[in-house]
């Protein structure tokens, strides 16, 4: 059965995803819906609107952690977690801090200097924030990186689930700290060619903030959809929620009906 991945190629959920296949040594094509713009049509592959979407034949799955399980049981070998039952708790615990928290920090980023959404003293308060932040979950990670990789004993899912967020917060200019175990990893997992080969093609799908400005006030609506909230308000950016409900340029989810 083919394979493909509705994606767009900066999302650090979808490269997670990628990466997996990479690792599995599964081919796969990818497919790049307009999500921001036509919910609508891309709701009957994922109710949040949002990518990734695995396609496999017939299947239709959403969910980056849904669909990491499902690579991982659909072509077991070679598995992407070990088999202790604690390190493989300990590699979800990595997984869910990185998908609802560290994102969160990232994406505000990417609102306040790419999406236009704060300007002036407030936008470097918000951006002053991140960085904050992102730092506190760069001493959280290396508490948790007791070998070479943060899946055990050989590269898996933990460290696919860990790259792509730390790769994103350098798009910003926020690296772990020189000369500490966590910048070593970084450079290690980045050697990897699957990695420079999910990396670069992020890079080439770089935004552009004046382009991206002008498709929100075109009516392109980012999704402020939990932990993005929380941090939108925690960061100082509560009028920003209300000056994006008014103009109708955020959104949340849906019913899943």
């Amino acid at each position: 059965m083919s394979v493909t991945v509705l994606e767009h190629p900066l999302s650090p959920y979808a490269q997670k995803v990628k990466l997996a296949l990479h690792f599995k040594g599964v081919e796969y094509v990818v497919e790049q819906p307009m999500v921001g713009t036509d919910i609508e049509a891309f709701a009957a592959a994922s109710p949040r609107g949002e990518v990734p979407v695995l396609r496999h034949g017939d299947n239709v799955i959403y969910d980056s952690a849904v669909i990491g399980a499902y690579i991982n049981e659909t072509w077991p070998e070679p598995p992407l977690l070990p088999d202790s039952p604690i390190e493989r708790a300990n590699i979800r615990l990595i997984e869910d801090a990185m998908d609802t928290h560290f994102e969160g920090n990232t994406w505000g980023l990417g609102e306040v200097l790419i999406f236009g959404r704060a300007s002036g003293e407030q936008a470097e308060q918000m951006s002053a924030y991140a960085a904050e932040q992102i730092q506190g979950w760069y001493s959280w990670l290396q508490n948790r990186l007791s070998s070479l990789w943060f899946n055990g004993a050989s590269y898996g899912w933990a460290d696919m689930c860990v790259v792509p967020f730390v790769n994103g917060a350098a798009r910003f200019d926020i690296l772990p700290p020189a000369d500490s175990p966590l910048a070593a990893w970084l450079d290690r997992v980045n050697a990897r060619e699957d990695v420079q080969a999910v990396t670069a093609a992020a890079q080439a799908a770089e935004l552009d903030p004046d382009m991206m400005r002008a498709a929100i006030e075109g009516g392109f609506k980012r999704e402020y959809r939990d932990h993005r909230l929380e941090w939108m308000i925690r960061a100082g950016g509560i009028e920003v929620v209300a000056a994006g409900l008014a103009a109708d340029n955020i959104r949340f989810n849906g019913s899943f009906a």
